[in-house]
């Protein structure tokens, strides 16, 4: 194993010096939050795959298709599908928009303060997506080191914490950069040819395994529309998403570079099902299909070759963690504390803004990795971060950008009434139902609908202003005209 802890640790420390290198870029607010909004299509393309492709989907990917053979891709599919539909029907209007957070934008389209109660929403998201992320991280150095579980989730957290405290978005640009290479070539280009080849090949795994584990369909019909109901709409509304969007250098970048991305993740999705499908053959009576991506690593892989998959999975639970906590803490800083003391998130010299955000990255990556270690139940926090995120901001977003007749109470009406029912029917049905979303969403609905109808239409003026928003005809405040890299 010498050789496997040898590519890990530089793997790690390369991930500490990015970390030390984008620091000294990060100059302004700008820079710190969203890498000065000028990532050519490149590293677009190459930091959303690695964002939106984490912990759950390349370890639960894989999990599921040793759990239901091909069928297992649809969640991993549905997160895909998600970041099409955004990148073709709406990134080029977000990216134009030229905020930092998703209540900013509502902010913008409704000319109200919904921010607050849509901030906490979305902290809350984004810090139990960064939760579940941060918990990952026992199960790869156990398989690594044979770790604590504690002083697992520590090591990984904090070096996760260095980097993006350091560098803000450009070093987390960076790392993800480096960590989509490392997926790609450990997990499209080793594991899976590699698990095809021990499994017998296709001909042999479908000779040993049930042939409902070839049935695209066979995961079932309501679990498929609850993973395009809760992944695919949430990657159309989450500030992680949202937030490396607002890093593109223009709105086509943002358009044809996310599609790339999305493309990518449905050839992932395949990929880990397969790998998945080959583990089934290969250990048919695994205690825990979430198992079935370590074990077949660790038995299966060459020297070497080893420790590169595990640095893909590593890669992959840093890449969302790292998204997240930015994301937590930028909503955290600009959404709920700025607004609470009256400040405007614009206002300021840029080394305070920057020193403010580094401070909340900090604070917050502490309380990500507190939270993770009292926290067992990956599946339930995520389920939690997800109805959260789609029962009670889905409609107020998408509303805001396809129905001009919403108001300002209408949006705070769903956001409120989503949210409350979201809440109360997960402690009714259970927190893994999916009655929860549902309903939720639903409620959500007619909440928007109903009191937008019943006050009056948002002033002409805020629309007007909102239009030329979507349209880049308003320049960022304090925006710096400054060379864009490929």
């Amino acid at each position: 194993m010498a050789v496997d802890y040898t590519v890990i640790v530089v793997y790690l420390a390369g991930m500490l010096a990015m970390g030390w290198w984008g620091m000294r870029r990060a100059k302004s607010k700008s820079d710190f939050l969203v890498a000065g909004r000028r990532l050519g299509p490149a590293m677009y393309s190459g930091t959303m795959a690695a964002i939106v492709l984490g912990g759950a989907s390349t370890i639960g990917g894989v999990g599921l298709g040793y759990k239901y053979g091909l069928s297992g891709a649809w969640m991993v599919f549905a997160i895909g599908l998600g970041l099409l539909a955004l990148s073709v029907f709406f990134s080029a209007r977000i990216a134009r928009l030229k905020v930092y957070t998703v209540s900013e934008m509502l902010d913008l389209r409704y000319g109200g303060r919904a921010g607050v109660i849509s901030g906490v929403v979305m902290w809350a998201y984004t810090l139990m997506l960064a939760v579940t992320s941060t918990i990952a991280y026992a199960t790869i150095f156990d398989v690594l080191f044979d770790m604590n579980r504690t002083l697992a989730i520590i090591i990984g957290g904090s070096i996760v914490v260095a980097y993006s405290t350091l560098g803000g978005m450009w070093s987390i640009t960076l790392t993800d950069m480096v960590q989509f290479v490392v997926k790609t070539i450990g997990v499209l280009l080793l594991l899976l040819p590699i698990a095809v080849v021990k499994a017998g090949g296709f001909s042999a795994m479908k000779a040993k395994l049930p042939t409902e584990y070839f049935d695209p369909l066979g995961i079932g019909g309501e679990t498929i529309f609850t993973y395009v109901l809760i992944y695919t709409f949430g990657m159309l509304i989450g500030q992680d998403i949202w937030q490396r969007v607002f890093t593109a250098r223009s709105d086509t970048t943002a358009k044809w570079g996310g599609t790339v991305a999305g493309t990518y993740c449905l050839v992932y999705a395949l990929a880990g099902a397969v790998i998945g499908t080959a583990a089934k053959v290969l250990y048919p009576t695994l205690p825990s299909a979430d198992s079935a991506f370590a074990t077949i690593v660790k038995d299966e892989l060459p020297v070497g070759v080893r420790g590169l998959v595990l640095a893909a999975a590593l890669a992959a639970v840093m890449s969302t963690s790292s998204g997240a906590l930015i994301a937590c803490a930028t909503v955290a800083n600009n959404d709920i504390w700025s607004r609470l003391r009256g400040v405007s998130s614009r206002n300021g010299d840029d080394h305070d803004e920057v020193r403010g955000n580094r401070l909340f990255i900090l604070v917050m990556g502490v309380a990500v990795i507190c939270t993770a270690i009292a926290l067992n139940d990956v599946v339930e926090a995520l389920t939690v971060a997800y109805n959260l995120l789609v029962g009670g901001l889905l409609v107020p977003i998408l509303g805001g950008l396809l129905w001009k007749r919403g108001t300002v109470h209408g949006a705070l009406a769903a956001v409120i009434v989503g949210g409350l029912a979201v809440i109360g029917l997960m402690a009714t049905f259970g927190i893994l139902a999916n009655e929860p979303v549902y309903y939720g969403l639903l409620s959500s609905l007619a909440a928007y609908v109903i009191v937008s109808l019943a006050t009056p239409a948002t002033d002409a003026a805020v629309l007007a202003a909102w239009r030329e928003r979507l349209a880049g005809r308003t320049p960022e405040p304090l925006a710096e005209p400054v060379p864009a890299p490929q």
